[in-house]
């Protein structure tokens, strides 16, 4: 299929109108600082059919506020300050070598949220197929630079931003190589503030940019909605388990939800079609059967391939 003006490349996978839905698992800092829940979460996310994970890249000392260091929290690991936690749930290089041959050898891509630019840079010594820009990463106009710099695919979140924020936002980044996602950044968020229409709302204003869904909402039926509503780019954050310990467990899918979630998703897209009306073959017994009356209309007119006429 040639590529429409809504047409973007992560990896070697094409995404937009037309191509299977490019589904996300985020594990964000859900793997709580251990390799090993990552790599888990890896497998599940390869397992359900997704594309791809998602990972939080942050540079501690730039991202957490200055007045925020020393203070103390409990954790799963004993009481610490805020910076050492920060530090404690962060991979370092010898990680994400570890994360990127699991994923290569599961077959799924993965790549990752920058928050600052050191991060970024750190990012680029990995073949990603992408950048996100997490929602409240939104107005950094530094950051987006940066990643606009990197020629890569950056897919942008639209959440607690106005529409002002993010028509600057697209100026910043260049909308010839950016994927916009709708989103509400509540966690979790409640389905009266989803605004699925949304969807509609910025595939009308962006006419060059795919648009897909990043849900932080409890429950699968919103971002099904999402896809039959036109999104072509669908994450999630998953987890192991929602009790786990995390800020971000609550609003997270489990993996028998996952799986279900990818299913539902293959099935809505094969489902929608393209919109122009056809008898099908499988139409023909059905209707030698029941039609009574013929019609002006020749019935075997459009029963191949030409469209029939309404």
């Amino acid at each position: 299929m040639s590529p429409t003006p809504r047409f973007r490349t992560l990896g070697d996978r094409p995404v937009g109108p037309g191509h299977p839905v490019y589904v996300t698992g985020e594990i964000g800092i859900n793997h709580n600082g251990e390799l090993d829940n990552a790599l888990k979460l890896i497998d599940v996310a390869a397992e359900a059919g997704c594309d791809a994970v998602k990972f939080q890249k942050r540079t501690p000392e730039i991202c957490t506020p200055r007045d925020q260091w020393d203070i103390e929290r409990d954790t799963p690991w004993g009481r610490m300050t805020y910076i050492d936690y920060r530090h404690r749930v962060e991979f370092g290089e010898d990680e994400y070598q570890k994360i990127d041959e699991h994923c290569k050898e599961r077959g799924i891509a993965w790549f990752a949220s920058p928050w600052d630019t050191e991060a970024v840079a750190f990012l680029e010594k990995f073949d990603v197929p992408a950048h996100k820009v997490a929602s409240a990463s939104l107005t950094d106009d530094e950051l987006l630079r940066a990643l606009r710099a990197t020629g890569r695919t950056v897919i942008l979140s639209t959440g607690m931003s106005t529409p002002k924020q993010i028509r600057h936002a697209v100026e910043v980044l260049g909308s010839d190589n950016i994927l916009l996602c709708h989103a509400t950044s509540t966690y979790p968020a409640k389905a009266e503030e989803l605004n699925l229409r949304m969807i509609h709302t910025l595939h009308n204003e962006f006419p060059n940019v795919p648009i897909g869904y990043s849900g932080h909402e409890t429950g699968l039926q919103t971002s099904l909605a999402a896809v039959a509503l036109g999104a072509v780019f669908v994450e999630r954050h998953i987890t192991l388990d929602r009790a786990m310990w995390g800020s971000d467990q609550a609003a997270s899918v489990e993996p028998q939800g996952l799986t279900r979630l990818v299913r539902d998703i293959r099935t809505i897209e094969a489902s929608l079609g393209d919109g122009v009306k056809k008898v099908y073959e499988s139409e023909l017994g059905p209707m030698k059967k029941l039609r009574r009356v013929t019609g002006v209309v020749a019935e075997t007119e459009g029963t191949e391939k030409e469209p029939v006429a309404v």
